[in-house]
């Protein structure tokens, strides 16, 4: 696998704090309480980032050719 196709830890960060932005804005709009807002924002930010980061330790780099077994 080669070094471009990894992501990094930039690209989890930003992906979670756009999903929170957007929790909080929403929220923000539905209830009108800024405390609220921050807090659905916040904790979506944290699960998110985690959820993010377990799908990623999930994917296993095998640089084995499928026509071939493993075991020899």
């Amino acid at each position: 696998m080669s070094s471009k196709s990894k992501l990094g830890v930039r690209v989890y960060v930003t992906l979670s704090a756009v999903a929170g932005l957007i929790v909080g804005v929403i929220w923000w709009g539905g209830v009108r309480r800024l405390e609220d807002s921050v807090i659905a924002g916040g904790l979506t930010f944290i699960v998110v980032l985690v959820f993010i980061a377990t799908m990623a330790l999930m994917v296993k780099d095998d640089e084995g050719s499928p026509d071939e077994p493993r075991l020899k």
